[in-house]
């Protein structure tokens, strides 16, 4: 086969009192990088804590330019089915369109025309947060610069039904830091994820959220830390690639 896949597994833990250290889901992951160099990211993420549960299954298809082309979404809230969707991005039109479906907003169609240049889909699992940190020219060292970028919720866990939403925020590549987790001793690049926009993001402000992603192509999250109400973090601990 001409292909190569990197996959592992990430586990979410809390930081919040009482609760440090406390594994509360876990991110199932692989991406199959493509001789044309375009690449599909698969993931099962699994989240317990808080409540409700949430169960989320991605399928996102980026092409060889680090364009979305698109994303296949199915989530369950608390073991009910909540939504399902698929979101296509037609570069050439400048068109994206998203065709969902679930019990609270019944079938759902919209095409959006003339949507211009964005830096990707937020599809929710930590390893796309990573992926996305590709769009930044670390070349031109440690520097900031805002993200344009169309999720199917804008909902800080992603536990609504599958629908356009358009966000702005802020990646700052903060530098080069080496990092060790239970997966290993990786090489990493250090970036920030800071919502500073208007009416934030779902309506409500995102903490500040960073992240170390290897220091290489293939930009797999190693480790991440959300501060504010959600006290969260993610560690890299099974890598295969």
């Amino acid at each position: 086969m001409r292909h190569r896949t990197v996959s592992g597994t990430i586990r979410y833990t809390s930081e919040k009192p009482g609760m440090e250290g406390t594994e509360r889901g876990r991110e199932e992951f692989a991406f199959t990088h493509h001789s044309d160099g375009s690449v599909i990211l698969r993931a099962r993420c699994e989240i317990e804590e808080p409540e409700p549960t949430v169960l989320r299954d991605i399928v996102y298809h980026i092409g060889p330019d680090m364009m979305p082309r698109h994303l296949l979404v199915h989530l369950t809230l608390d073991d009910e089915f909540l939504g399902s969707g698929w979101m296509r991005h037609d570069a050439g039109a400048g068109t994206l369109e998203c065709e969902s479906y679930g019990p609270d907003i019944g079938r759902n169609s919209e095409m959006r025309a003339d949507v211009g240049a964005f830096d990707g889909f937020g599809t929710h699992p930590v390893v796309g947060d990573g992926f996305l940190s590709r769009v930044m020219d670390v070349s031109q060292g440690p520097h900031a610069r805002n993200l344009r970028v169309f999720l199917p919720s804008p909902d800080h866990r992603g536990a609504t039904p599958p629908q356009i939403a358009e966000v702005t925020i802020r990646l700052e590549y903060v530098g080069d830091e080496p990092r060790t987790v239970a997966a290993g001793s990786f090489a990493c690049r250090h970036f920030r994820f800071v919502d500073d926009s208007a009416g934030g993001m779902g309506g409500t402000s995102h903490p500040d959220y960073d992240i170390w992603v290897t220091a290489d192509d293939d930009a797999v999250l190693v480790y991440g830390a959300v501060g504010g109400y959600m006290m969260n973090r993610y560690e890299l601990v099974a890598l295969d690639r």
